[in-house]
């Protein structure tokens, strides 16, 4: 019956029928139909506010047939802070499910956390055991349909539970529909992330929800009303409602057929006037507790007893302004945005009593520590704010959900008592910087950091301070500080806890062995491995407890063992480094100090990939990538993924070098070092594959990244294929200053590791310049600091460039001696790109001293190798480099240049791949190919291919 006042017209604001949905409901039809036969099923449903999401949800639920279990579950604005929120909604619904078993044992789990090591992997505990309650019991249920709502306003511990459960749905009966705001996708942001991963992984499916459009919208009125429309209004109508189905149904429902409404919010508004005073008062409250609201705690902030709340309630179901979600003690809004434009209209002091009112009741009806900070500081009541944030912080901290505790120490932080003392503002400004920073708010984490060295020293802690310099040194390191002044940060602490007013027995031997590794680390960063090493060795040589329970104490061990170990190999002290940086990993394992053993993973699979030593590389990186995927690391794993695709490509196997690369890039759970890591192998792939513009691209981007983060170890090896691209297309002077670039900042730290392939390329881009002399200069500067180092995968670079720079001088013995040793030294190395490079080389000096048959067998050698990899510019150069004219009868008529276009051509290379090739320009190729059909009477390309395979043969 309809509420006594409320015309029937009112009432009706909810079409009776779907209109413009049928595709989405026909394909929640057939997922069901695999569901409740054994497939399993999460499908998506995306779409922007007031689209029809739940409507949707709705109307599948009414179609699909035999579901024994249906439970539903909806996050909800300001949901985010609130650590498992959605799984606490579905333990709810569980419960009211009669399955108060299954909810007992989620809520337990999620206020208790789970125990033993570190914070990340109480977390990946957690989460793996939450979604095993979920797992289990949907895989022992029936024909059941699972309804989420509004993910957009999720917390990260529920999607990551959600991803998890999502792996074993295939297995069951269930149906899941999940809805979320397309305009909530930001890259970057958690739920981006997790949908890209559930759809890249093909856990999930993803359908869009679309607007409708003219005719839909008129239909959907139509439907609404009950009559016939007219035009002009309709007109207005799809104007005004921009097709979106809610905007429609509030338009209408707040006028007359004959006038729309100017805005939505006006439309609410006119409907929220049109409500009885017990009703709006029952709304007001209701949209100050939030988009959901339980009937207890709506009637402890209005105080009354629930029983009077009958008459508002059933007038507010009626308008369709709110819907019961269970067993009628719980409510939403129909909306989140009727929730929102009644709540923006309530006056600021009547809101504030609201908020008291509601922050009490939700005191009493056990709410979350989260919930209840907001209201108390939505009411201008700070104090009692205060404690209930700090609470829920801590929580949300303990399970590793850094988001939500930013936020809320955050909130702590605003509403602080003035009068709180030092030491304690310092803590919520420790923790709150510990938390931002672990989400990658790094300005903040700064910020922040400082504060709490600054309060701390104000309340005369020298040594709590000193702890966390290390912490502000490292985020002040990916925000681009200099070196200098992050430096500063450790020797200022240091001398601050050598001061007279410090008694030294105060200050615990680990607090002075993090500021001396701080200091090792940011002069590794920095490349400066002399001076790293200097602190390296004072933080080894102070005397820490042997306790092996100990973790902080082995953790600092780990990292310092790391560290000292890389800036001891990439020094050219090899044996000792790779044992130190091996010991990190293995004594990391064994204490399960997850964080600090991806690190030396890190340390020690990426040096080795930096210093040619792929086997070992590949060894610890493939054994890193086990134990990150393992501990669900993700933004170590990509890391570890990202420098096994390098040593895949200076391998040579291609294939897999881009699969790792762009696995890298595409998961979204990397950081910007891995990033710019997989740039730069893709782009030396696509500077072997003879895919300019890709590289190109690639490239400047990995460029700019290097220069913002100003480390050479980022930017090197950018400039390097740049340099490498330039040589290709015939801009030799480009490919000049890049090596003149790359060599000052080489020579700025004493680097080697990142010079050596500079010193090949350049030689080369001299010699095409005809600068013999240059190419001379060029050799012994970057020797100088290649021979100094001594690390034996650098060393082929030496020869190769000699040998290149004999070719030059037409030194052809001496030419041959370089090149065949470079050769084998790349071969040992298993460098592909010099070791099929210097064979190529090696055989157009064969050429030179008539050695054909040896040349060829050069040629050959490369030719297979750059097939197999794919390095089609290879390819091309190995067939430019062919056998010379003294040594084919008949073969007089070209010149060399002529034989070497005449050679690609056969190859069935193209003009701009031949000026690739020969590093010449496209015009000057076509003259070529004109001379060269002259000298030999020929009419199309297909006869030079001839000739040359007949002369080819005849030099064999």
């Amino acid at each position: 019956m309809p509420t006594e006042g409320i015309s029937a017209a009112e009432q009706i604001r909810i079409s009776p029928v779907p209109v413009g949905r049928g595709d989405l409901l026909a394909l929640a039809d057939r997922r069901w139909a695999a569901a409740a036969s054994g497939t399993g099923h999460l499908l998506l449903l995306a779409g922007e506010a007031g689209i029809g999401k739940s409507r949707l949800v709705d109307d599948i639920s009414v179609r699909i047939t035999g579901v024994e279990n249906r439970f539903d579950a909806s996050a909800f604005r300001r949901g985010s802070e609130i650590v498992g929120g959605v799984l606490l909604e579905l333990a709810a619904a569980l419960r009211r499910s009669k399955h108060p078993d299954v909810a007992d044992r989620l809520r337990t789990l999620l206020f208790a956390g789970a125990e033993g090591g570190d914070r990340a992997r109480r977390r990946r505990v957690l989460v793996t055991d939450l979604a095993d309650i979920l797992s289990d019991f949907l895989g022992a249920c029936g024909p059941t349909l699972l309804r989420l709502e509004d993910l957009h306003w999720a917390d990260e511990l529920s999607l990551d539970v959600l991803e998890r459960m999502a792996g074993s749905l295939r297995g069951t009966h269930t149906l899941v529909l999940a809805t979320y705001r397309t305009e909530e996708l930001f890259p970057g942001t958690p739920l981006r992330q997790w949908r890209d991963r559930l759809v890249g992984q093909r856990l999930a499916e993803e359908a869009h929800i679309r607007r409708l459009d003219r005719a839909m919208t008129a239909q959907l009125a139509e439907a609404i009303t009950g009559s016939v429309l007219p035009s002009v209004y309709l007109d207005q109508l799809y104007a005004r409602s921009d097709g979106i189905p809610l905007h429609v149904e509030e338009l209408i429902a707040a006028g007359a057929v004959t006038r729309v409404p100017g805005s939505v919010a006006e439309a609410v508004l006119l409907g929220r006037g049109a409500l009885s005073p017990r009703a709006r008062s029952l709304v007001d409250a209701a949209a100050v507790i939030g988009r959901s609201f339980d009937i207890d705690v709506l009637a402890g902030t209005i105080g009354e007893s629930v029983d009077e709340l009958d008459a508002g309630l059933t007038e507010l179901l009626d308008r369709h302004i709110i819907v019961s979600t269970g067993d009628g003690t719980n409510f939403d809004f129909r909306h989140a945005m009727i929730r929102d434009t009644i709540y923006e209209s309530i006056p600021p002091s009547r809101r504030r009593r609201l908020h008291e009112a509601a922050g009490v009741a939700a005191i009493v009806a056990e709410y979350c520590y989260a919930d209840v900070s907001d209201h108390y500081e939505r009411a201008n009541l700070p104090d009692i704010a205060y404690g209930h944030a700090l609470f829920a912080a801590a929580d949300a901290a303990r399970v590793s959900a850094h988001r939500e505790a930013a936020t809320l120490y955050e909130r702590a932080r605003r509403t602080a008592p003035q009068d709180l003392p030092l030491s304690e503002r310092a803590d919520l400004y420790a923790r709150l910087a510990s938390e931002v920073a672990a989400v990658d708010e790094n300005e903040e984490a700064v910020e922040h950091f400082a504060m709490a060295i600054d309060l701390y020293r104000s309340a005369a802690d020298e040594v709590a301070a000193a702890r966390l310099v290390p912490r502000l040194m490292s985020t002040r390191h990916l925000v681009g500080d200099p070196l200098e002044t992050r430096t500063r940060l450790a020797l200022d602490a240091l001398a601050r806890l050598n001061g007279a007013d410090i008694d030294p027995e105060s200050v615990p031997p680990l607090v002075r062995f993090e500021l001396f590794a701080a200091l090792a680390a940011a002069y590794m960063l920095d490349r400066r491995l002399y001076t790293a090493i200097e602190y390296g060795t004072n933080a080894a040589a102070i005397r820490l407890p042997q306790d092996p329970d100990d973790v902080a104490t082995l953790a600092a061990r780990v990292n310092l063992d790391a560290t000292l170990g890389s800036v001891l190999v990439f020094a050219g002290r090899m044996e000792e480094g790779w044992r130190l940086l091996e010991n990190a990993v293995t004594t990391g394992r064994k204490a399960g100090i997850e964080a600090e053993t991806a690190r030396a993973f890190r340390m020690l699979g990426s040096s080795a990939s930096v210093l040619v030593e792929y086997d070992r590389a590949e060894r610890w990186l493939e054994e890193g990538l086990e134990y990150t995927e393992r501990t669900e690391r993700w933004n170590d794993h990509h890391y570890l993924a990202s420098h096994l695709a390098h040593v895949c490509w200076a391998r040579g196997d291609w294939q897999r070098a881009e699969n790792e690369a762009r696995r890298a890039l595409a998961d979204g759970r990397g950081g910007i070092t891995t990033r710019v890591t997989a740039l730069i192998v893709l782009g030396y792939l696509g500077v072997g594959h003879g895919e300019l513009d890709e590289a190109h691209s690639v490239l400047d981007e990995a460029r700019v990244i290097g220069e913002r983060m100003n480390e050479l170890q980022r930017l090197s090896p950018a400039l390097w294929g740049l340099a490498e691209l330039a040589v290709q297309e015939g801009r030799a002077h480009d490919a000049v200053a890049l090596c003149d670039r790359a060599l000052r900042d080489s020579e700025r730290v004493g680097d080697a590791a990142y010079l050596f392939p500079f010193l090949v390329t350049g030689v080369r881009a001299h010699l095409a310049l005809h600068e013999v002399t240059a190419a001379r200069e060029w050799i012994r500067r970057c020797g100088k600091l290649i021979s100094a180092r001594g690390i034996p995968g650098t060393l082929p670079a030496l020869e190769h460039a000699e040998g290149l720079l004999a070719l030059g001088e037409a030194h052809w013995v001496h030419a041959r001696e370089h090149l065949e040793s470079a050769r084998s030294g790349w071969e040992q190395r298993h460098r592909f790109w010099e070791g099929t490079q210097a064979s190529i080389d090696l055989a157009s000096g064969l050429n030179r001293t008539r050695r054909g048959r040896e040349a060829t067998a050069e040629l050959d050698r490369a030719r297979s190798l750059a097939q197999g990899a794919g390095a089609r510019v290879l390819e091309l150069r190995a067939d430019a480099v062919s056998v010379r004219a003294a040594e084919a009868p008949g073969i007089a008529p070209l010149s060399e240049r002529e034989f070497e276009v005449a050679g690609l051509i056969a190859a069935g290379a193209t003009n701009k791949e031949i000026a690739v090739t020969l590093t010449i320009a496209p015009k000057t190729v076509g003259a070529h190919v004109e001379h060269i059909l002259a000298k030999l009477d020929a009419a199309r390309p297909s006869e030079i291919a001839a000739w040359v395979a007949e002369h080819r043969a005849v030099a064999r």
